[in-house]
């Protein structure tokens, strides 16, 4: 082969066609990045890697793990703060409340379904509540305010050397996470609800230190609202003088503008302002710290649609009183109790379920959620509220207390329709009076005391049928009020009332009504009085004050020990007429079940 053929074959071979190949390198190499980067995007979405910055503090973080993980990876164990922000919830911490056995959550839930989502707490291992934080399973979660807009949440006190900023996670939802304040708020000085009433707002405040059943002097408090932006430069932007100060109440007018649109007013928060002295300056006003935003009663979904008053509501207030519920409402409703307010301060037995299936066979009972402890006299005043806008006359009473007719003298059937205690007849003796008398505003009636009865343990059949032995002596009353004729200050001593001027209360003779109040039963159901008491003015069980007074059990001391001979003590005379009374009215003629035997079983 010639050196010219040799140069043509080198040509044929030789790339003529170089700049075109350089384009094809650089077209597939920027494909490949761009798909690289592509892929690298979608991975980092998908995994939800955070960019908050350390700055950043989140409110409430979801869990990426699992929701089959063992109890011992999800609870008590450490991680840094920003290792648990890797998902977000639309919900704000919009309050903190240290009790002395749990710290309170109060959320802004917007339209989460709170039954849907599962919290923990967590607890930063600094003072702002970030750094390394351990988390613990929350004591309950509950919806609270008008239309179930806020969630409360109960956490366990944080662990030592950790900070009382608590925050929370769920591990089933994700969405936008908001920033709350960082504050921590002592349950010992604080204002904790409130509430309007016509052109005054009603404020519950802890701290004020106030004597019991007196009223104080009003001139030392005045209220402060939160208009606009809350707390703008650390101020209030209105404040009204107080009308009335008793106990942990306070009312004070409400200002012009939320006057004329009390609309605005819900959801506003508010304070207590006090004067460190009496001769103080107004503006020498120290305000105490607040949870409180208003709600406005009225705008509560109401059960009778009609906008007819029941003539007989009653007001309780429980802690894990499920298992008593059902026989006191049957009863109760059957003498004629037409609505049920329950106030609910932290049960945690099945109590929700309890009231939903009592709501379900048209009982008109509604649950309502009261975290504050110790707050017995001021949950009764904020019931009075609630209940005037639905009720003539409201019975102010404890699910171990049941109204008892014995058969009346001649000379008192004119209480009643009939001479006899047949169904209605509580309603019908209030109706009565209420037509006799128009200036009877309360009526008080007596209460007996039973003992254990002999029994050792919880009688199956309830315990209006199971104890039957009680003191001879009557202990104190419990009173039905008419709520429209309350003084102004809502004072109350849990028994009774403080009426307006022109009105009267009235004792029933105990021959025509007594209340069987069932204080001393079986010591497994007794001994969870020692946990804790919910009068404000009534000392615990376990504090040595008191001792010898109507509010402690006699002979019993300050330690949950079952004292020798329980089971016959307060055991005096033997009264079986309600026992009796239960069985002949109640029980099923072919089984003989009592209705809440019927769905115990």
């Amino acid at each position: 082969m010639d050196s010219s053929d040799h140069r043509k074959r080198k040509r044929i071979f030789r790339p003529s066609t170089y700049p075109y190949s350089l384009v094809y390198v650089f077209t597939v190499r920027s494909f490949v990045l761009c798909f690289s980067f592509v892929i690298f995007m979608f991975l980092l979405s998908y995994h939800n890697i955070p960019f908050t910055s350390s700055v950043f503090r989140p409110v409430l973080v979801v869990s990426s793990l699992s929701l089959l993980s063992s109890s011992s990876d999800l609870y008590s164990t450490s991680h840094s703060f920003q290792d648990l922000s890797s998902s977000l919830l639309d919900l704000t911490i919009e309050g903190r409340v240290l009790f002395p056995d749990h710290v309170l959550l109060m959320v802004n839930k917007n339209d989460l379904a709170v039954k849907d989502t599962d919290f923990e707490c967590v607890y930063g291992s600094n003072i702002e509540g970030d750094g390394v934080v351990v988390k613990e399973k929350a004591f309950s979660v509950d919806v609270y305010g008008e239309s179930e807009s806020g969630v409360l949440v109960r956490c366990p006190l944080p662990p030592a050397n950790y900070s009382a900023v608590v925050n929370l996670r769920s591990f089933r939802r994700s969405g936008v996470m908001k920033k709350s304040n960082q504050t921590v708020n002592s349950w010992e000085n604080v204002a904790y609800a409130a509430t309007l009433d016509g052109n005054t707002v009603v404020v519950f405040v802890k701290g004020l230190n106030l004597r019991p059943d007196r009223e104080s002097d009003s001139r030392q408090f005045s209220c402060h609202f939160g208009v606009g932006s809350f707390e703008k430069d650390g101020r209030y932007a209105l404040g009204t003088k107080a009308i009335t100060a008793a106990q942990e109440v306070v009312r004070c007018s409400v200002p012009l503008s939320i006057v004329k649109s009390p609309e605005k007013a819900r959801g506003i928060r508010v304070t207590i302002g006090m004067l460190p002295h009496i001769h103080a300056k107004a503006n020498e006003h120290v305000f105490l710290p607040s949870v409180a935003k208003i709600s406005d009663l009225k705008y509560e979904k109401r059960k009778n649609v009609g906008n007819v008053k029941y003539d007989l509501c009653v007001c309780t207030m429980v802690w894990n009183q499920a298992s008593a519920l059902r026989e006191w409402i049957t009863y109760h409703s059957w003498l004629g109790v037409e609505r049920w307010f329950i106030y609910d301060n932290n049960s945690d037995d099945n109590i929700k379920d309890v009231i939903e299936e009592l709501e379900t066979e048209n009982y008109n009972v509604t649950r309502h959620v009261w975290p504050w402890i110790k707050t017995q006299e001021a949950g009764f005043s904020h019931c009075a509220l609630r209940a005037k806008q639905e009720c003539s006359w409201v019975s102010f009473m404890d699910v171990d207390e049941y109204f008892y007719f014995p058969y009346s003298t001649p000379g008192h059937q004119s209480l009643r329709s009939r001479g006899y205690a047949g169904q209605h007849s509580l309603r019908s003796l209030v109706a009565n009076l209420s037509l006799s008398s128009p200036r009877i505003a309360e009526i008080r009636t007596t209460c007996h005391s039973f003992g254990p009865s002999g029994l050792n343990s919880a009688p199956s059949q309830g315990i209006t049928v199971g104890y039957t032995c009680r003191l001879k002596s009557p202990e104190r009353h419990k009173s039905i009020i008419r709520p429209d004729a309350l003084d102004t200050t809502l004072l109350n001593v849990v028994h009774h009332f403080h009426l307006r001027k022109g009105f009267r209360y009235m004792n029933l003779p105990q021959s025509t009504a007594v209340i069987n109040h069932y204080k001393y039963q079986v010591w497994e159901v007794f001994r969870a009085k020692f946990f804790r008491r919910v009068a404000t003015y009534v000392a615990d069980w376990q504090n040595n004050q008191n001792e010898g007074s109507r509010d402690r059990a006699p002979g019993l001391g300050t330690e949950a020990i079952e004292p020798p001979n329980w089971p016959l003590q307060f055991c005096e005379v033997w009264d079986t007429g309600l026992r009796d009374f239960v069985l002949s009215n109640f029980a099923d003629l072919s089984t003989g079940l009592l209705p809440w035997e019927k769905s115990s079983f």
